[in-house]
């Protein structure tokens, strides 16, 4: 079976590693040619590709030559126009029908949620209005729409472990919200559920796919900064502000998935 993963970056490099491991044929884009290079010498097919949000250069066809695509592209909204993902997936969306691609997997991230001091499972109604993350949330809706191809979507929770350890992001910032529950993933653990989902044909479904465990940010933020010697946030905020949710992953749990990392005051990192 072969799969493409378009966005060959800091999940979809080992996910390819994995992938090709056992045993998928592997074909995958970046932006960079020095990067294509380096993914070549790890054994990954790799081909120049972006979306501006148009195809720049000419299109690689044979990347769309695949039983499965699998798109894992920042929505970069704090770059881009809110409508610049949305165009880029339509183009996706295009290519996918052109291809007669059978099967599409679209990573999209549990910002779809709003902050709203609740718990959040897949069956919340979320409009354009009642979304914490507009951008993704219409990303979502052009692939499900008159589809012709199963897909899933992956909500992830804060990607994070190996290099990104989430306390160092806050070390010594004043007036930070330490009271919320955390909803974070290992990297380990994101490239494993993309593999369930492949070896289960977990197909038609959006899946909320976080840590079990959602410790406050504070509790956290303490633990790396003691763990790595760096600081912790000069303050909190004092009383409590924020709004909050917390992802549930229950209906993932339901699938069979043992996560490695049940909490992220369990990760492991490679500072």
């Amino acid at each position: 079976m072969t799969i493409s993963i378009i966005g060959l970056g800091w999940l979809g490099t080992p996910l390819a590693s994995e992938l090709i491991h056992q045993g998928y044929r592997i074909k995958g884009s970046t932006t960079r040619q020095d990067k294509r290079e380096l993914l070549l010498a790890k054994g990954i097919q790799t081909f120049l590709f972006e979306l501006d949000p148009e195809v720049k250069g000419v299109l690689p066809e044979p990347l769309f030559e695949t039983d499965i695509l699998l798109i894992n592209i920042p929505p970069s909204t704090r770059r881009k126009p809110a409508d610049f993902h949305p165009k880029q997936i339509r183009q996706l969306r295009n290519f996918i029908i052109k291809y007669q691609i059978k099967k599409v997997i679209y990573v999209s991230a549990t910002s779809v949620y709003p902050s709203e001091n609740q718990l959040a499972t897949e069956t919340a109604a979320l409009t354009p209005a009642i979304t914490g993350n507009p951008t993704l949330l219409t990303a979502e809706n052009l692939l499900w729409e008159n589809k012709s191809y199963d897909l899933t979507v992956i909500r992830f929770g804060g990607l994070l472990g190996d290099d990104r350890i989430p306390g160092r992001y806050f070390s010594g910032r004043e007036n930070v919200a330490g009271h919320p529950p955390v909803n974070y993933i290992h990297r380990k653990d994101a490239v494993r559920a993309i593999s369930w989902i492949l070896t289960k044909n977990l197909w038609n479904e959006t899946y909320n796919i976080v840590c079990p465990e959602h410790p406050a940010k504070k509790e956290l933020f303490e633990k790396n900064a003691a763990d790595f010697g760096f600081d912790p946030p000069s303050s909190y905020e004092n009383p409590p502000k924020q709004k909050w949710k917390k992802i549930s992953a229950d209906k993932w749990i339901q699938t069979g998935f043992t996560f490695e990392f049940n909490s992220p005051l369990e990760f492991s990192y490679t500072p």
